[in-house]
């Protein structure tokens, strides 16, 4: 059973940065693509971002596109996220992914077998 523990998320200004961690328990953490999910009250969870296990290829949701940067290092097992431009409608809960797997829907939650427990991201106007 793969842990998934995120951190970096707070409180930030519109126009802001914020930079998102995550970290797997797994010692073989590099098999494993990673995505980035996020959920705010009422709403369905969104995908946000993913990569492969080497990071050559990344894949990000529209509504980030061009603001969000996902990144990952292997040697310290860490996946992050890096949030530009920060606008309101970015406040959610943000969860890490990791998926066995790397296919032609990882933007669906469905995807992923392992999750993280939620960071809380608040983005205020």
């Amino acid at each position: 059973q793969v842990q998934l523990i995120e951190s970096g998320g707070g409180l930030v200004q519109t126009g802001g940065s914020l930079r998102l961690s995550c970290a797997p328990s797994e010692r073989t953490f590099s098999k494993y693509a990673m995505g980035w999910f996020r959920q705010a009250p009422g709403q369905e969870r969104e995908f946000v971002a993913a990569i492969t296990w080497s990071g050559g290829t990344t894949y990000y949701g529209d509504s980030v596109k061009g603001r969000f940067t996902i990144s990952r290092v292997n040697a310290k097992n860490t996946v992050y996220l890096q949030m530009n431009n920060m606008k309101p409608e970015d406040t959610a809960v943000y969860y890490c992914a990791a998926a066995i797997g790397w296919g032609v829907s990882m933007e669906r939650a469905r995807a992923y077998e392992y999750w993280g427990q939620g960071t809380q991201v608040t983005v205020s106007s």
